[in-house]
């Protein structure tokens, strides 16, 4: 099976983004009330956006991608809120996208939506669940946050056909800035929190897992975890993959949580991404000095695992550029300086990236 994945979507958000703070982070000055402040600094930088725009519109070429390529499942971390709450979280950086623009989703045929994430929760409680309610309406299926702990822990489930089953899990970690209160308990709404990678949170997982996978099903864990600037890959990371393939049966590790694109590892004949950088953004036009990480260029990732055993087959990797809001093919200097830069970093888990007929393919 082919599936789609990539890094953190945040857009969609219409005038609804609020930083109520100011001065707390120089990428966000001048402070950033407003959607409508973003499109203003992109225009500054990079010349008129049109407007109105279809919901399409933001996905640009990745759609013609997604078309040539027709991916069993198409998977999203989808990194704000979506609701029309005024309760914001007092936490400095709250984003939310208005429930009449969950039609840019659909758009794209989005088949799952991973929610275990430190902006969920941006507009509390009420935010949450009018969020899963406006997803669920889309058709959307979603894990990693819930209106009880049980929920946050459940997989969304994608029936595949003869491929058998997907179950797609996913886990907000602390270290990616989730606060512990979001940790979903019985009574309470949240997320899908792993305070550590102890061999208790593991356990855990291990546990979790095991009263929904069946023989035969492909399982993605999704986990948003670490810091948004940086290559370096943490040793508790990596061992924390390692024990979800080895211990919980994971098939494929997403990562995410950095602004730009981290190391690939194939571990066991498992995927692991650690970090797939922003798919979706409306930071342009603001720089606060890490514009060497190149966090404008981004992937499209499409590994086909073996049906049923989980096992990597191939991975198929697209370079894109986020211009004037919206996803565009990169000059071929800047798609060089992405494979360069991946293959790089891919180098110290014995993998490499490489251009062969005009395709992006990973080697282990």
């Amino acid at each position: 099976m082919r599936l789609f994945l990539c890094g953190d979507v945040m857009t969609g958000r219409g005038v609804d983004q609020i930083l109520p703070h100011p001065g707390r982070s120089a990428l966000y000055e001048p402070m950033v009330r407003s959607a409508l402040d973003y499109v203003a600094l992109a225009e500054r930088a990079y010349g008129p956006i049109a407007r109105p725009v279809d919901f399409a519109y933001v996905w640009g070429v990745a759609l013609e991608e997604l078309d040539a390529r027709q991916p069993a499942a198409r998977l999203i971390n989808l990194e704000t809120s979506v609701t029309t709450s005024v309760d914001a979280e007092p936490k400095g950086i709250n984003y939310k996208m208005n429930p009449a623009n969950i039609g840019v989703l659909s758009a794209a045929g989005i088949d799952c939506a991973t929610l275990a994430n430190n902006h969920v929760l941006d507009w509390g409680v009420a935010g949450l669940e009018e969020m899963l309610d406006s997803l669920a309406r889309a058709g959307i299926p979603t894990a990693g946050a819930g209106r009880t702990q049980a929920e946050a822990e459940a997989p969304a489930t994608l029936a595949l056909g003869d491929q058998g089953r997907l179950l797609i899990f996913a886990l907000g970690a602390g270290d990616s800035g989730v606060p512990p209160e979001w940790a979903a308990e019985s009574g309470r709404p949240g997320v899908n929190y792993v305070a550590d990678f102890s061999e208790q949170t593991v356990e855990r997982v291990r546990s979790s897992l095991s009263a929904f996978v069946r023989p035969g099903d492909v399982v993605v864990a999704s986990v948003h975890w670490g810091g948004n600037w940086g290559y370096k890959i943490p040793d508790e990371h990596r061992a924390f993959a390692h024990a979800l393939i080895e211990t919980c049966g994971v098939d494929l590790v997403w990562g995410h949580s950095s602004h730009h694109v981290k190391a690939i590892e194939v571990y066991r004949g498992r995927a692991i991404f650690y970090g797939c950088g922003d798919f979706l953004n409306d930071y342009e036009g603001i720089s606060d000095g890490r514009d060497r990480y190149r966090a404008d260029l981004t992937m499209m990732y499409f590994p086909t695992l073996a049906a049923r055993s989980g096992e990597l087959v191939s991975l198929e990797l697209v370079p894109l550029l986020i211009r004037n809001f919206r996803l565009q093919h990169p000059s071929d200097e800047d798609a060089r300086w992405l494979v360069e830069t991946l293959d790089r970093e891919c180098r110290a888990f014995r993998g490499r990236v490489l251009k062969r007929d005009e395709r992006v393919l990973v080697e282990w």
